[in-house]
């Protein structure tokens, strides 16, 4: 599935009338230039869940930083690494 249906698919999995009140995603652009994404995973099936920390760097215009601080998932990368981190957040929710 391509990654930005999915991702609108477990963030519709995730809304109860009551989660998206308070909770949700966000995906910004840093002026490096790169990309930040947001996404609260409180109160859904990712709390406590553990994530590996990732962190690569290629070059100054290709890298990514993703890790989860209070049950928030943070994703950073360059310019053209926003479905690279995209693929990171899918690959944690769909791993058992």
């Amino acid at each position: 599935m391509e990654i930005l249906n999915w991702l609108q698919e477990w963030y519709l999995s995730n809304c109860d009338d009551n989660w998206e009140h308070c909770y949700g995603v966000s995906i910004t652009t840093l002026d490096n230039p790169g990309w930040s994404i947001k996404i609260e995973v409180i109160d859904t099936e990712l709390e406590d869940k553990f994530f590996d920390e990732v962190y690569t760097q290629r070059t100054d215009l290709d890298w990514i930083h993703c890790k989860v601080k209070d049950n928030v998932f943070h994703g950073a990368g360059g310019s053209k690494n926003l479905k690279e981190i995209l693929e990171i957040f899918q690959k944690w929710v769909l791993y058992k």
